[in-house]
């Protein structure tokens, strides 16, 4: 249960980040002089974008009451900023100059809350996690999962798209490729992107292909038996990971329902009118970056309060709602699952319950 004080102190600590980001970044290049000719004039507004970022981790974990939601952010990130020659030193300098606006600019029982979200955080940042492959033996389709991603990483799409035409052929099934290639493959460039062994072009390129290579896959499984159902797939915010929601709408497509799969950056009113139109049984929901949880948040409680949409079952998913398990209660929703498969298994029991 989110306590009125959490939530105030994240609404309050939201409306304070650009102004705290600016005064951070400032004391941080007269503090560490140095930095200028370690990144240049572009490093003052990377680091104040950077202490953009950690605020609104910062903000979104303590509204949601979930101290895990920074707690990993940080280790992430930690890992993460070693590919761009940004120390952990650099790091908790930069945490601590946060720590002191927050404690000048925050009133006492907000200040309590927040810096102790806060130091839980700093507390992690000599922890630099190793971060084991997504490729593992013991995996179902490991072989072919690791033969596709070298196939991406040379560069050989057509080849990539080949062999996964040959994989179904010879009697894989394509539920078993996106979850056991597309997915595990899309999670492992993530993990080598993350720890620099990939470029962000590299990780485009990946990704792109396998969405291609997935449109080459519908023809030979769009004529599923159809159902009555209808779902929505949407994801908040500017979001830009969009793979793992179409998936997850391909697989209910799979098993019959009739699927609208809107992308990200609709607007909460026209969501809730499409909605009304298609009087849609099931709406997913994705997110991605845990500043966005809220913006999910917002648009449940919205949809609960249109009369017309009180049957409609929520599901949610995404990284927070891996990292914190019961967070898709705190939104609001019916349901969570961490991947497509589970999610039309979750959304069958609740109309099955209805």
């Amino acid at each position: 249960m989110i306590t009125e004080m959490q939530a105030s102190a994240g609404e309050r600590l939201s409306l304070l980040t650009d102004r705290l980001a600016e005064r951070v970044t400032a004391q941080q290049y007269q503090l560490q002089p140095e930095l200028m000719e370690r990144f240049g004039p572009s490093g003052v507004e990377r680091t104040k974008q950077d202490s953009v970022y950690h605020l609104r981790y910062l903000a979104q974990s303590v509204a949601l009451g979930s101290p895990l939601l920074f707690i990993k952010y940080i280790i992430w990130l930690r890992q993460l900023l070693v590919q761009y020659k940004i120390t952990g030193e650099d790091l908790r300098v930069n945490l601590n100059l946060i720590r002191e606006a927050l404690n000048d600019q925050l009133e006492p029982g907000h200040k309590l809350l927040v810096l102790d979200y806060l130091d839980m955080g700093i507390h992690q940042v000599d922890e630099v996690e190793v971060l084991q492959s997504f490729l593992q033996q013991e995996k179902p389709y490991f072989k072919e999962a690791e033969s596709y991603l070298r196939l991406l990483l040379a560069g050989e799409r057509r080849l990539a798209l080949e062999f996964v035409l040959k994989l179904h052929e010879a009697g894989v099934p394509i539920r078993d490729i996106y979850l056991h290639i597309f997915q595990t493959c899309q999670y492992e460039v993530g993990r080598l992107w993350q720890t620099g062994e990939l470029t962000i072009a590299q990780e485009h390129y990946c990704t792109a292909s396998t969405q291609s290579i997935i449109s080459h896959l519908y023809p030979r499984w769009i004529t599923a038996p159809q159902t009555d159902r209808t779902m929505v797939a949407v994801g908040v915010g500017d979001e830009m990971h969009e793979i793992g929601l179409r998936m997850l709408t391909d697989f209910f497509e799979m098993e019959g329902w009739d699927t609208h799969y809107l992308g990200t950056n609709l607007p909460d009113a026209e969501l809730i009118r499409y909605l009304v139109k298609q009087q849609a049984d099931v709406l997913a929901v994705s997110v991605t970056m845990t500043y966005h949880v809220a913006h999910a948040q917002r648009l449940i409680a919205a949809i609960r309060a249109e009369d017309s949409l009180k049957d409609i079952k929520v599901l949610v998913g995404g990284m927070p709602f891996n990292i914190e398990k019961e967070l898709w209660r705190k939104v609001g929703a019916d349901g969570y699952a961490p991947d497509a498969k589970g999610a039309t298994e979750v959304a069958d029991k609740l109309l099955s319950r209805a």
